[in-house]
């Protein structure tokens, strides 16, 4: 299976250790000088409708990605990073 960065904005961000969903791939992390991408980025979920802002975004170093599929990421989501909104 082939996926284009493009695509990863439709897959959905599953924890394989308990089953939450994060949500949807927001952006990736790139690191130009080896050419890889280094970590998937889902957005923080809005807080009181986003007037109270939103929650940390999870960031999943490739490490953590376990399986793709057609229309979800599983993740090994106990290494996640939060990084503020």
């Amino acid at each position: 299976m082939v996926c284009r960065i493009a695509e990863l904005q439709y897959k959905e961000v599953i924890d394989v250790s308990d089953g939450a969903r994060y949500g949807f791939v927001q952006d990736v992390e790139v690191d130009p000088v080896k050419g890889s991408v280094e970590a998937i980025v889902v957005r923080g979920r809005p807080r009181l409708l986003g007037l109270l802002g939103r929650e940390p975004d999870a960031v999943f170093p490739w490490s953590c990605v376990r399986r793709f599929g057609e229309d979800v990421i599983l993740v090994d989501g106990r290494r996640r990073r939060q990084e503020a909104p």
